[in-house]
């Protein structure tokens, strides 16, 4: 059972280390972006806790055959829980209402031929070569030849209010800093040229015009002052449509000069490059395209940040060169022959969308393209990073240069498909990473065409309304929304428009216009969503699960939040199902340097929530009051950093809010009235919340210095002197 045979600092160790750099852990991920998709590790320790036979750490290495076992998975999204208990060779029951969301899992586990794929792969990149290719070419400043272009860089323009003069949106004018190469980079504000300098603080004079040169520019705060008259423009203008953008530098790869060059290749576009993208104009307003969605972008949390800025239609969020070599790319994949090849071809093209856009940025210390969705929403900057659509192989090496276009997408594919059919996991002695084949694991319904295989079903739909016989799941994992942290589905509709297309509206839920949902279980203001309709939607959903569930099987899923009261639906939900929560495990459960949480004091800590209809729990989990729960919270610290986490204050305070949820259903199980209205429902846990104790206190317990605010050094706590009784275990 997980509450016995989950190691703590094992699987933590193996998560903290996968969330750093997750593809070298699980490459299957690769198949398509999908959002804060929870560890493998973690969920393979789960497994292997409660159905495995024999100590986690060796068993974890082993090939390992869970067959017979069924597992369901109601909230399956980029679909871990249902790869590791496939891979395990459980039967397995995905379910999600988002569309993408179903056609990412069916594609992460369809059988496909991979020299088959690779040759289709191949066939379509020569055929963008030869129709587009020399759109992404340019003159090499070295040795004059003709070389590809990794990335374009493009800043926002405006025409002044008052003169009419078209000003440059320049947030700052640092291209490049001299991390990863020699030296600092800035384009000149006053004619446009590039200028290498050793001291950014103290630039000096551009050496074509011999103006100043400026590290700062002149558009901040939604304000740019017109060089030409003085006036100071707003922006956005959203009155006047789409931003306009001007090409303002390149980087471009030059293998030939590549050996006696120090750092990367940048330079002003020049008159060819110019008028190779007023070729690209001119070919694109020559096409009447079949492919490029006309959809407007319907108002959302996430979405109404684009009307802001002008744009109203998802064709407005690229450049014509994207435009034309992404139609480019859906005509060919389009009169492929039917099959796993060509659906891989269409899902390559939906995740190529998020470098090619006119959304992404320039990294100008890491030298790269950032994808739309690094940040989890729709950011718009004032300088865009245009990714070469076909990509770059080293001829040396036979790697990628550069990021975001069809040789990376392709290449990252390959590489998750194999790991399907050989997975592997990686294991440290001291500082060394190992790769440790487990032979005889695999992912998929079938791996030989003469298998009757493992069953797999995937379902598009609300898992409320799953038909599934009771006492027919012997366990459910899945990872449920976090309300109101992403919008899943408003990010989503950004590829879902584009593969709508090509994939054809006869895919399962593919039949409507936007993934969107009203039963999506999210906080959503626009959509007038807040917690009592995540609340009643879970428990509708965890009603189902836990009347399909055999008695005493685990229900087992992932959370956390920054406010206690998002976990009231979680109470709410486990409660109104008859679940008992047995066990709060912490657990690493995102990249402590992601973008779209860095420096917000968000947790990287997930609560693994174990829970069950009937079962035991030992006595001294069940504390009363801040001091004993703060004991039972310096155990798991105590786990973590034995694992090499460094927990935060926000780490500590959603591991102590999973014990108080813990409790709060632990004592208000007996007396739970499901039937009462939702309001009631928050009002009554919430004063249990208030009766066990409070975060502060807990942290006041916990805290040596309580004017150290981030990362804490923690009280040496002995948690069994907070916790009174012994180990024997409560029935329930």
């Amino acid at each position: 059972m997980i509450e016995k045979s989950f190691n703590i600092p094992f699987v933590a160790n193996l998560a903290l280390h996968e969330k750093q750099i997750q593809q070298n852990y699980r490459p299957v991920i690769a198949v398509h972006k999908w959002f804060a998709r929870r560890p493998g590790t973690l969920f393979r320790g789960l497994l292997l806790s409660e159905f495995g036979s024999g100590n986690l750490e060796e068993i974890f290495y082993q090939a390992n055959d869970l067959a017979g076992i069924t597992v369901a998975d109601p909230f399956m999204g980029g679909g871990t829980p249902v790869l590791e208990a496939n891979r395990l060779g459980c039967n397995v029951i995905g379910c999600d209402i988002n569309p993408m969301a179903y056609w990412i899992v069916e594609r992460e586990l369809a059988a496909l031929d991979l020299a088959e794929y690779r040759e289709a792969a191949a066939g379509l990149l020569n055929d963008l070569r030869r129709q587009v290719g020399d759109y992404y070419l340019t003159t090499c400043g070295g040795c004059g030849s003709e070389v590809p272009v990794k990335y374009f860089l493009w800043v926002k323009t405006l025409v002044c209010e008052e003169c009419g003069h078209n000003l440059d949106l320049f947030p700052g004018y640092t291209l490049a800093t001299n991390g990863r190469h020699p030296q600092h980079v800035l384009i000149c504000g006053h004619c446009g040229e590039l200028n290498e300098v050793g001291d950014h603080r103290n630039p000096g004079l551009c050496r074509t015009c011999q103006e100043k040169l400026r590290v700062e520019g002149p558009a901040r705060s939604n304000k740019c002052t017109c060089p030409a008259c003085g006036h100071s423009n707003r922006y956005p203008r959203p009155q006047d449509g789409p931003p306009r953008h001007r090409m303002a530098a390149l980087e471009y790869h030059c293998s030939h000069c590549k050996t006696g060059h120090q750092g990367r290749f940048f330079k002003k576009p020049d008159a060819l490059d110019l008028s190779r993208y007023e070729q690209v104009v001119k070919s694109w307003n020559d096409i009447d395209p079949i492919y490029v969605p006309g959809d407007d972008i319907p108002a959302g949390d996430e979405t109404t940040r684009l009307h802001r800025w002008g744009y109203h239609k998802y064709s407005e969020l690229f450049n014509q060169r994207q435009l034309l070599g992404l139609e480019t790319s859906c005509r060919l994949i389009a009169v492929l022959p039917e099959g796993e090849v060509k659906a891989a071809l269409a899902t390559n093209l939906s995740d190529l969308l998020r470098y090619q856009n006119m959304l992404c940025r320039y990294d100008t210390s890491a030298l790269k393209s950032l994808d739309i969705f690094s940040v989890h929403g729709f950011p718009v900057g004032l300088i865009q990073c245009e990714s070469n659509l076909l990509g770059i192989i080293d001829d040396k090496r036979g790697s990628n240069i550069g990021s975001g276009g069809w040789g990376n997408i392709i290449d990252k594919y390959v590489k998750a498909k194999d790991y399907c059919q050989h997975p592997f996991e990686i294991s440290f002695q001291k500082a060394r990473k190992i790769q440790v084949p487990i032979k005889g694991e695999w992912i998929g319904s079938r791996r030989d065409p003469q298998e009757n295989g493992r069953t797999v079903q995937l379902y598009c739909a609300s898992s409320d309304q799953l038909q599934l016989a009771p006492g027919s799941l012997d366990a459910v994992f899945t990872d449920p929304p976090y309300f109101g942290n992403v919008q899943y589905a408003e990010l989503m509709d950004f590829c879902y428009v584009w593969l709508r297309r090509l994939a054809g509206k006869h895919t399962p839920g593919f039949q409507v216009p936007s993934t969107r949902n009203v039963n999506e279980l999210t906080g959503n203001y626009t959509m007038d969503k807040g917690l009592e309709h995540f609340q009643q939607g879970l428990s509708a959903v965890f009603r189902n699960m836990a009347e399909a569930l055999k008695p005493g099987a685990p229900f087992v899923f992932t959370y956390h939040h920054n406010d206690l009261q998002a976990y009231l639906p979680i109470a709410i939900a486990l409660l109104d199902a008859g679940l008992v929560c047995s066990a709060t495990l912490p657990c690493p459960g995102e990249m402590g340097a992601s973008i779209h949480i860095n420096g917000t004091g968000s947790s990287i800590i997930d609560t693994v929530f174990v829970c069950r209809t009937t079962g035991v729990v030992s006595r001294r989990t069940i504390a009363v009051g801040s001091k004993q729960i703060a004991g039972l919270v310096y155990k798991d610290l105590e786990n973590l950093e034995s694992a090499g986490v460094r927990s935060t204050q926000g780490d500590v305070r959603c591991i102590s809010y999973g014990h108080l949820i813990r409790l709060a259903i632990w004592h208000l199980r007996e007396s739970w009235e499901a039937g009462t209205d939702a309001a009631s429902k928050m009002i009554k846990l919430n004063r249990e919340l208030e009766r066990l104790g409070s975060w502060p206190e807990i942290r006041d317990y916990l805290l040596e210095d309580k004017t150290v605010p981030a990362k804490q050094r923690w009280i040496a706590m002995d948690g069994a002197d907070h916790c009174e009784g012994g180990e024997y275990e409560i029935r329930f």
